[in-house]
């Protein structure tokens, strides 16, 4: 597979990598997330080279994940802003954020604690089930072949086996 041609994949994941797969970029929208906007504020607190900064939030626009927008007009200036597309990145966000948080934080603790504005409580993120509302556990979910399946090599091996449309039967339980 190769990283210029992610984006024809027939696989999420590897659509979704084309756009936020590299270091910068995540960093950009985790800045973004903590409503960071502006070229000059990115780029002191990421200690960015200017071009590569400019090259990723042009990415960012280009695939909509960022509009830029003018907040001055002698000197025209621009600020970023998250679009919808943007801002339904951050669950993902925040399961990075969250994974780190866990596993990379050290004996001082988390450098971020996230406060949901509703309750008034510090929370975790947790990804739950949309129909019944369960925390989902990777153990308990099994994948189909859906329609955009166009690729057997992004199926798990037993589906891969398979021709599309046929399911194999399993038997009730008990």
């Amino acid at each position: 597979m190769r990283w210029s041609k992610l984006d024809s994949e027939a696989c999420s994941l590897a659509r979704t990598v084309s756009v936020i797969g590299d270091r910068w970029t995540l960093l950009i929208l985790r800045d973004c997330f903590l409503r960071v906007r502006r070229f000059e504020e990115f780029q002191a607190r990421l200690g960015i080279t200017r071009p590569i900064l400019a090259g990723r939030l042009r990415k960012l626009v280009k695939d909509f994940v960022l509009a830029k927008v003018p907040y001055q007009e002698r000197p025209l200036r621009y600020e970023y802003r998250l679009t919808q597309k943007g801002l339904d990145l951050y669950p993902i966000v925040m399961s990075i954020v969250h994974w780190g948080d866990v596993h990379m934080s050290g004996k001082k603790g988390r450098p971020l604690l996230h406060q949901h504005t509703s309750c008034g409580k510090t929370f975790d993120p947790v990804m739950i089930c949309s129909e019944c509302g369960e925390p989902l556990n990777p153990r308990q979910v099994h994948v189909h072949r859906g329609p955009g399946a166009a690729n057997v090599r992004h199926l798990p091996a037993e589906l891969a086996a398979r021709p599309a449309g046929r399911r194999k039967k399993t038997a009730a339980p008990g």
